[in-house]
């Protein structure tokens, strides 16, 4: 009966992983995107790899230098946490909440 139960428990946490993997191997495809200040546009893979970097033309002269360096930080970020979250909420319907996940 206990051995049973193990099995059961087993095969239940491998389904788990199974579809936490695919949920994760699609997240790595979606895109994340953030734009800040109307002229710095960032979008970022869910693998967290780089697919776009816009910078509004009009930006472009040295003394806004150091705030489209700042705008370019905080789009990063933004998309970063937002990656984050989404890997929070597969994990959280995956597991059902279970601390720690997979």
């Amino acid at each position: 009966m206990a051995q049973r139960k193990m099995q059961s428990l087993m095969a239940q946490a491998q389904k788990m992983q199974r579809q936490l993997q695919t949920k994760m191997a699609e997240l790595a495809n979606q895109e994340f995107e953030a734009t800040k200040g109307g002229g710095v546009k960032v979008v970022l893979y869910g693998d967290r790899s780089v697919v776009e970097i816009d910078i509004n033309e009009d930006l472009l002269e040295k003394e806004n230098k150091e705030m489209v360096e700042t705008m370019l930080i905080l789009a990063f970020n933004e998309c970063l946490e937002k990656i984050k979250e989404a890997e929070e909420k597969i994990n959280a319907e995956v597991t059902g909440g279970l601390p720690g996940g997979f």
